[in-house]
C-alpha cells in the first residue's frame, strides 16, 4: 500500500508530524506560567498548574470522543472541529481582562484548559489512528515519527513562542498561535485521508480492517489491563525525572540547559522504538523500553552514591529514551493485538494511562524530596522499584494477536 487518495503515504505521514509539532505546544505550558504570573500577580503556583491538569484530561477524554466520531464522519472534518476549538481557545485567551484576576483564571481554565486540550486531543487521534491505517507493514515507524513531532513540539515552538511572548507580548502571542494553528490543521487536514486502493485490494483491506475487538471486547481482556498497567509503571517511573530534568542537572553541577536533553531523547525514543517494533515486535521491543527505564534509575542512583556527573547525565538520556518508546509501543500494540477495526477508540482508551501516570509520577517525586531534604537519591531507587515492578508484569503478556 504505497499510495493514498491523490498521495504518497510519506507525504501523509510528513503533514500529520507537522501538525502534531504543532498540537505538541501544548506540553509547552511552563513557558506561559511566568508571563501569566506577571500579569495575574493574585495567581498562586498550584492554580496556574491546574490550567495544564485540565487541559491534559480533556486531552484523553476529547481523543475518545474523536475515536467515536471517526465511525461516522471523516478524519478532516473531525480535524476541523479541533481547529475551531484550537481557535476559539488560544484566541479567547488572547482578549482575556487583566483587571478581572478571578474570572480570568476561570476562562484560562475553559479556553486552554477545555477547548485547547480537546481541541489537541481530536486532532492528535484522528492523525496518528488514520495515517497508521496506511502504515500496516511500518505501524511502529509511522508511530514514532508522529509522536516525535508531537514531542518535540514544545520543545522547538515552545523555544520560539518564548522569545515572541518578550517581543509583542503574552495575549498577542496567543492570538497569533490560535490562528496559526487553525490554519495548519485546516491545510494540512486535506492530506489526511484513508488508504485508497484498487477493487481487489480495496476488499482484502476491508477484510483486514474488519478484524479488531470492540472496546468492551478489549477491556474484557487480562491482558489489556496489564499492558496499562505495565504502561502507568514506567510512565510514572519516568515522569519522577522529566518534570524535574533541570534541576536535577543543577543539583549535580550539569548546566540546566543539559538537563533538557531529555527532552530530546524523548523524541528520539518515539522512533527507536517504533523502528524496533515493526522488526521485532512486541515482546522485545517492551522489553527493551523496560530495560532502558530501569538502565535509567540505576545510572541515576550511581550518580547520586557516587556524585558522578556522567552518570546523571546518561540517566536523563535513558529517562527520555524510556518515557518517550511508551507512547509510541501503546499505539503500535493496541492496533496489534486488537486490531484495525476499532482501533481510533481503543487506542483513545489505552491513552487514558496518561492521567494515573501523570498524578502518581509528579506526587511520589514531590513527597520524597520533600521528605529527603531536597536530595533525590529516594527518588532513583524508586525509578528501579517502578520499572522493577513493571519488568516482572510484563512476564504474564502473553502473546495475542487480533482475531475477531
Amino acid at each position: 500500500m504505497k499510495e493514498n487518495g491523490n498521495g504518497n503515504r510519506w507525504l501523509m505521514l510528513f503533514a500529520g508530524t507537522v501538525m502534531l509539532l504543532f498540537l505538541g505546544l501544548i506540553y509547552a505550558w511552563s513557558i506561559f506560567n511566568a508571563p501569566f504570573k506577571s500579569v495575574y500577580d493574585t495567581w498562586t503556583v498550584s492554580q496556574l498548574s491546574m490550567t495544564f491538569t485540565i487541559s491534559m484530561i480533556f486531552f484523553c477524554l476529547s481523543a475518545f470522543v474523536a475515536g467515536n466520531l471517526a465511525k461516522k464522519i471523516s478524519a478532516k472534518k473531525i480535524l476541523w472541529i479541533a481547529a475551531v476549538m484550537l481557535f476559539i481557545g488560544f484566541v479567547g485567551v488572547s482578549m482575556l481582562n487583566p483587571q478581572n484576576q478571578k474570572s480570568s483564571l476561570i476562562l484560562l481554565y475553559i479556553l486552554y484548559g477545555f477547548f485547547g486540550g480537546s481541541g489537541v486531543g481530536m486532532g492528535y487521534n484522528s492523525i496518528i489512528s488514520t495515517v497508521n491505517k496506511s502504515f500496516a507493514d511500518r505501524a511502529g515507524l509511522a508511530s514514532g515519527i508522529m509522536l516525535l513531532g508531537f514531542g518535540l513540539g514544545g520543545i522547538v515552538l515552545g523555544s520560539l513562542v518564548d522569545s515572541i511572548i518578550a517581543k509583542i507580548g503574552l495575549f498577542t502571542t496567543f492570538r497569533i498561535l490560535g490562528v496559526a494553528i487553525a490554519v495548519i490543521l485546516f491545510i494540512g487536514s486535506a492530506f489526511i485521508k484513508p488508504p485508497v486502493v484498487d477493487q481487489k485490494k480495496a476488499a482484502e483491506q476491508q477484510a483486514k480492517d474488519a478484524v479488531g475487538y470492540t472496546a468492551g471486547e478489549m477491556m474484557k481482556e487480562k491482558t489489556f489491563w496489564i499492558f496499562v498497567v505495565w504502561t502507568v509503571l514506567l510512565n510514572s517511573a519516568s515522569l519522577l525525572v522529566i518534570n524535574s530534568a533541570a534541576s536535577i542537572a543543577v543539583a549535580f553541577g550539569i548546566p540546566a540547559t543539559l538537563g533538557l536533553i531529555v527532552s530530546l531523547f524523548n523524541g528520539v525514543g518515539r522512533v527507536v522504538h517504533g523502528a524496533f517494533f515493526d522488526r521485532f515486535r512486541e515482546k522485545k521491543s517492551t522489553m527493551l523500553n523496560n530495560c532502558f527505564v530501569l538502565l535509567a534509575g540505576l545510572l541515576l542512583t550511581l550518580g547520586a552514591i557516587f556524585q558522578a556527573a556522567p552518570f546523571i547525565l546518561l540517566g536523563l538520556i535513558f529517562s527520555g529514551l524510556g518515557y518517550g518508546g511508551t507512547p509510541t509501543l501503546a499505539s503500535a500494540v493496541i492496533l496489534d493485538r486488537f486490531g484495525p477495526k476499532n482501533f481510533a477508540v481503543n487506542f483513545s482508551i489505552a491513552n487514558f494511562s496518561l492521567i494515573p501516570a501523570a498524578i502518581i509520577g509528579p506526587m511520589i517525586s514531590s513527597a520524597l524530596i520533600e521528605k529527603s531534604g531536597g536530595a533525590y537519591n529516594s527518588t532513583f531507587w524508586m525509578i528501579i522499584i517502578l520499572a522493577a515492578v513493571a519488568m516482572v508484569l510484563r512476564l504474564f503478556l502473553k502473546e495475542q494477536h487480533a482475531h475477531k
